[in-house]
């Protein structure tokens, strides 16, 4: 495929790639470079004449995965190379990439993994039909047919697929459809993370950056929201340079690419991914020495405002004063014909899924605090109090869980409004609240934390359930009201995001011409912070924000959406609570001596060194307890070879290692050859085994050994065997008491699949009695059975435990069959010449012939 990317991408042509991104960039860099001076202007007004918003009720957490990964585990991956499926161990650390190591071994020995993959502008697939529904609008004039076969025949019924408009895609798959759930949720929130790249806390480069990649796509004639504005600026910049370069190489490129459709695809894909990186690479430099010589210049810019801000202050009201004149009464008559009818309209489509998913949250952490709560009620020890508290620390980054709640936001729908208004998608919406959702559970997580950790401290481990009650009331308090904020602020914001570019769109063709003039009422040296054309854009909001205001305070009266009206102004009631937002974090694990969970990775790359070691946020897909035989490099196995995961592992933790035994006998095991000639001889002589009870006072007559004999023994269907062999082995067991005994054959008699075969057994074990002295008497264990599966030609009985310290021989009964009383003994014909002895257990091998 190097060659079709060679072919088509010549020399001349990447010459043209990369001037037409420095165009783009130059373009940029200018309007970028006045940003700044005014994003710099009206962050030091702003801290100046101070002000803000509501206080937060909940505290904030500094840096919450410090010392964490998200989640790691065993994928197929698909390699274009030679078109096949490897396993890959994938992990995914605190910065919310994707990293395929060749295998987990590779992983802990801190070894560079073979591919990072940022999933900035990605979206997740778990459908093939799905993916080729994307592909297939990919070329210019191809129309594919319904149901036509991708390109790439997935391995398992289970894929897992990151697309990319530019870039490289990339496919997975998995073994069951939990584990497809459970990397779903994980890749949706790579997706999720790194899409958000734009900092909040850069008070000057974020909203210069935003601003002037506004002000490029409006001279390009788009006004609307756009879902490519996702990633960090380099990205950004260059799905900006992709926006018009990409439809224009495929108007060039496609109808030259041979061979069927699914191949032209492919090809397309290689040499798009191929300009993304050549444009990717071009970005991030000049974007990065743009911003050096920005910052270079900040220092002076400083001095100079805050020297002459008054007087800045004062030629910024006069020019707006001016531009209001102009733009006001044509936006007040654009605003009530075409704008009020929709506001509510718009406002209810986001509110309903919006305030369903804030509502989902608290009911996730409200459970949470339950469990916590059933832990202290049933007396779980400092361990387990300390696990609880840990998988809470991480439950606002626990895709998994979060999941419910995302979903609820996914069904936002403005289907009617998207062509009006020009909204690209509904995703820039969701992606937001999805944000401000996963910020809202770990604010109200840490602040449970911080009041759960000083109650204990001061009021000790006694009564703690009503310790979690009353820092689980103070705590949802503080939610509902900061998730009222937070969500009338979301709701203001996203209606000026499709509401104000319409409006500037509109007045354009008649507002634009004029503002020029404007110009020359500003003094020149205060021209770098003050701009007639950010000046435009203010007057504009203004006009609108007062109807968005009003909308939101009506909502807010509705009970249905749970928020609190504006009168409702709660001040910091609890100046204490946020003197504990200065504390560091708890450590639960150390505090209360729990175990590291099993969520612990090996050696990680990404921010402890190569020695450090980093607890895991979800638990491992793979189980520990079973071996993976396809470690790297190997066929894609069957799907029956690979366990599905028994649940969620106690969020990484399984104490009892009987689970795992479970997990292996789930997995079939295939006809194996024979070793040796021990071996051969056993499948064609087979051999049965017994214990049979004996008086201790007996055992010195028995010895271990051989000893050749001749005898029969019937089977279940009648059909006899010669007995050759009996090897008899005297084994010291501890002798059960009757009421042990009785307890275990109870449980042995369920085992019996009906009453019918009881009778049957007790039939053929008299017969056996009287007709052949010699045989061996059976228990109802079922030996009978297994004997008969030995003598049959078309099955083979699966090889028989040969260790009889691990059977439970407390449940015999009664050769014959009659009840009796199990406290006294009886004799046993266990002598192959017909004596009858009273034995202890021992083991006894049968040959048959």
């Amino acid at each position: 495929m190097g060659d079709v990317v060679s072919s088509h991408l010549d020399e001349s042509r990447r010459e043209m790639i990369t001037a037409r991104t420095r165009d783009v960039m130059k373009e940029f860099s200018d309007v970028y470079e006045q940003q700044y001076a005014v994003a710099l202007f009206n962050s030091v007004r702003f801290e100046i004449e101070g002000g803000g918003g509501t206080q937060s009720q909940l505290l904030h957490r500094k840096d919450p995965l410090a010392g964490r990964s998200i989640f790691s585990g065993n994928l197929f991956q698909y390699l274009e190379e030679n078109r096949k499926w490897r396993n890959r161990f994938v992990s995914v650390p605190n910065a919310y990439t994707i990293n395929l190591h060749e295998s987990k071994k590779a992983h802990e020995q801190g070894l560079h993994p073979k591919i990072t993959i940022n999933c900035a502008g990605y979206k997740a697939l778990t459908s093939m039909d799905e993916y080729m529904e994307l592909m297939n609008t990919s070329l210019p004039g191809v129309k594919a047919k319904v149901g036509n076969n991708p390109f790439i025949k997935c391995a398992t019924a289970f894929p897992l697929i990151l697309w990319h408009p530019y870039a490289r895609h990339h496919y997975f798959c998995v073994m069951t459809e939990k584990e497809q759930k459970k990397w779903h949720a994980v890749l949706q929130d790579c997706v999720r993370h790194r899409d958000n790249g734009l900092p909040e806390d850069c008070t000057v480069q974020t909203p210069a950056f935003t601003v002037a990649v506004r002000r490029h796509r409006q001279a390009k004639g788009h006004y609307g929201t756009w879902d490519m504005m996702c990633g960090a600026p380099p990205q950004i910049l260059a799905n900006l340079v992709m926006e018009g370069l990409h439809p224009e190489l495929r108007s060039a490129i496609g109808p030259r690419l041979k061979g069927k459709m699914q191949q032209r695809q492919r090809s397309w894909m290689l040499i798009s991914d191929a300009v993304y990186r050549q444009v990717l690479t071009q970005t991030t430099t000049q974007y990065g020495a743009l911003v050096d010589a920005c910052e270079a210049q900040r220092v002076p810019l400083d001095a100079r405002l805050r020297t002459d801000m008054d007087q800045i202050i004062t030629s910024k009201e006069h020019v707006s004063s001016k531009i209001r004149a102009l733009v006001l009464p044509k936006a007040e008559a654009l605003l009530r014909n075409s704008i009020q009818p929709y506001i509510s309209s718009i406002l209810e489509a986001l509110m309903e899924p919006t305030s369903r998913g804030f509502a989902e949250v608290r009911e996730v952490f409200f459970r949470e605090l339950v469990e916590i709560s059933k832990n202290s009620l049933n007396g779980g020890g400092k361990d387990k109090l300390g696990d609880h508290m840990e998988r809470l620390s991480m439950l606002a980054f626990h895709p998994v869980k979060m999941q419910s709640c995302y979903e609820q936001v996914e069904q936002l729908n403005l289907e009617g409004l998207q062509q009006r208004f020009d909204v690209c998608s509904p995703s820039v919406f969701v992606s937001r609240a999805q944000i401000l959702m996963r910020e809202q559970m770990d604010n109200a997580v840490y602040t449970f934390e911080q009041l759960f950790h000083q109650s204990l401290e001061n009021q000790g481990e006694s009564d703690m359930c009503k310790t979690v009650q009353r820092c689980q009331d103070r705590v949802l308090k503080k939610y509902d009201y900061d998730s009222s904020t937070v969500r009338k602020r979301f709701f203001r914001e996203a209606l000026l995001q499709i509401i104000i570019p319409y409006m500037l769109q509109r007045l354009s063709v008649t507002c634009s011409p004029e503002l020029p003039r404007f110009k020359e009422l500003i003094f020149e040296d205060f021209s770098r912070f003050l701009l007639v054309e950010n000046m435009y854009d203010e007057v504009v909001l203004q006009s609108v924000t007062k109807d968005i205001m009003m909308a939101v305070k009506e909502a807010a009266v509705q009970r249905r959406h749970n928020l609190y009206r504006d009168s409702i102004v709660l001040t910091n009631s609890d100046p204490n609570l946020h003197l504990l937002g200065e504390t560091p974090s708890v450590d639960w694990a150390s505090k209360f001596g729990a175990d590291e969970p099993e969520e612990v990775v090996g050696r990680s790359m990404e921010g402890g060194g190569s020695g450090s070691r980093r607890r895991q946020v979800v638990s491992m897909i793979q189980l520990d307890g079973v071996p993976l035989a396809y470690e790297s490099c190997l066929e894609v196995p069957g799907v029956e070879l690979i366990p599905e995961e028994d649940g969620e592992l106690s969020e990484g933790q399984r104490e009892d290692r009987g689970e795992d035994e479970e997990a292996d006998e789930e997995l079939p095991e295939g006809p194996k050859s024979p070793d040796s000639v021990n071996e051969i001889r056993d499948l064609i002589n087979p051999m049965v085994e017994m214990v049979l009870p004996v008086a201790e006072e007996q055992q010195s007559d028995l010895a271990n050994g051989t000893e050749a004999t001749a005898g029969t023994l019937t089977a279940e269907d009648g059909l006899q065997e010669e007995v050759t062999h009996v090897t008899t082995v005297v084994d010291d067991v501890p002798r059960k008491s009757p009421r042990d005994r009785a307890s275990v054959q109870t449980i042995l008699q369920h085992l019996v699949e009906s009453k019918k075969q009881e009778g049957d057994n007790e039939r053929r074990e008299e017969a056996a009695v009287e007709e052949t002295p010699t045989a061996v008497q059976e228990d109802d264990s079922g030996l009978t059975a297994d004997v008969s599966a030995a003598g049959s030609d078309s099955e083979r009985p699966p090889p028989l435990p040969t260790d009889s310290s691990s059977r439970d021989d407390s449940g015999f009964q009664s050769p014959t069959g009659a009840a009796t009383d199990e406290s006294e003994p009886r004799p046993t014909t266990n002598g192959l010449s017909g004596e009858d002895k009273i034995l202890d257990p021992v083991e006894v091998e049968v040959t048959l012939a």
